[in-house]
């Protein structure tokens, strides 16, 4: 995640919705992956201070205050391109529901700057009503609308079909997640790392379903027509395989082999966005700096190469992960990053990797065309 500056020359922060400097409203504009300061321009309208045209809030941003993204002034929609993708959003009548959202918003978004800087392909449930991407926010149902205890509780799956990702309103609170880490004996549970995974699947479908690139994954990963509800049964009943350290990136990654590849894309995410945040800030161990992952240019050059193959990606991430365990167990905290990755789990990475620059290569040659 790169950092941006004000018209003031202030840093600012993705989700920033004001300048501390000079006070101007802050609003980030997706089609350029760029946060800018707003002003209002004779006619009332709001201007960017970074390319001079003119926008509007989100209507989450103007309504809820729950987003920072804006739409350009002749677009026909009232929601940004995230907000748009929104199925269902929690009740706002319970004022801690709003909160909860609000953080579940900024995860989303936080996933979808990595997408849409990865050139991936973004297609809304307006678009394809079947298959398109889309995402519900929902909380486990206790009480009935007069607060009765309900006598059958209606729990939420997070998980994902067809497009649509379902995310435990739950997992937005903090004290629950954690409680819940604990209970499935995980070291890792994090609120972004929920839309990392579940993206994966969504693009297990986009990338790999029905293309020339099934039998490769099926080497690496496995059979996908193994019964996952077979799959999912055992792992719940027996627990991950023995000897999952040396084979998966993750226990949960042992389960199937469409949640070793949602686990390994959500690696790969945490790995580029990490890196890009790392070389932001001119980051270097032992004299070199930390490479960026993702181009900081829109130059179709630019593009097609990167300054990092991914050896080089990887050999940084090893590097920067050291470091950031060291530090946070200075500060009496958990490891940042818990993980040891095989060679296994590497070549998984670096077939992410190849898939991701194939699509990236791709829309570049369609758009040249």
């Amino acid at each position: 995640m790169k950092t941006f500056t004000c018209q003031c020359g202030n840093t600012l922060h993705f989700a920033n919705v004001q300048c501390v400097s000079c006070g101007l409203m802050l609003g980030f504009i997706p089609q350029e992956n760029r946060l800018s300061a707003f002003t209002t321009n004779q006619y009332g309208n709001l201007q960017a201070s970074s390319n001079g045209k003119l926008y509007k809030q989100c209507k989450n941003y103007s309504e809820h205050n729950v987003c920072n993204w804006m739409v350009p002034l002749e677009d026909d929609h009232d929601y940004c391109v995230s907000c748009r993708l929104n199925e269902a959003i929690p009740d706002l009548n319970d004022p801690e529901n709003k909160a909860l959202w609000a953080k579940m918003e900024q995860s989303k978004r936080r996933l979808l700057y990595t997408l849409l800087k990865l050139n991936l392909p973004l297609v809304d449930r307006v678009q394809d009503p079947t298959n398109g991407l889309g995402f519900a926010f929902l909380r486990d149902k206790t009480q009935d609308s007069f607060g009765n205890e309900l006598t059958v509780k209606s729990f939420v799956t997070t998980g994902h079909a067809n497009g649509l990702i379902t995310i435990n309103l739950n997992e937005a609170d903090d004290s629950a997640r954690v409680d819940m880490r604990e209970k499935m004996n995980e070291r890792y549970r994090t609120l972004l790392g929920h839309f990392r995974h579940e993206s994966g699947h969504y693009y297990w479908d986009r990338l790999i379903s029905g293309t020339d690139k099934i039998d490769e994954f099926r080497r690496l990963f496995g059979d996908e027509r193994l019964d996952y509800v077979q799959s999912m049964e055992s792992y719940y009943q027996n627990g991950p395989s023995e000897n999952w350290q040396s084979v998966w990136i993750s226990a949960y990654a042992s389960m199937h082999p469409w949640e070793d590849w949602a686990e390994t894309w959500a690696h790969y995410l945490h790995m580029l966005d990490t890196l890009e945040t790392a070389n932001d800030y001119d980051f270097s161990i032992s004299g070199n700096k930390i490479a960026s992952p993702i181009p900081n240019t829109d130059s179709v050059i630019d593009q097609i190469y990167t300054s990092t193959s991914f050896t080089h990606l990887f050999n940084d991430w090893c590097q920067l992960t050291k470091v950031l365990n060291a530090l946070n167990r200075s500060m009496g905290l958990d490891d940042a990053y818990p993980f040891v990755i095989s060679i296994s789990a590497l070549d998984k990475l670096r077939f992410i990797h190849e898939v991701v620059l194939d699509t990236d290569m791709l829309k570049l040659t369609e758009g040249a065309a």
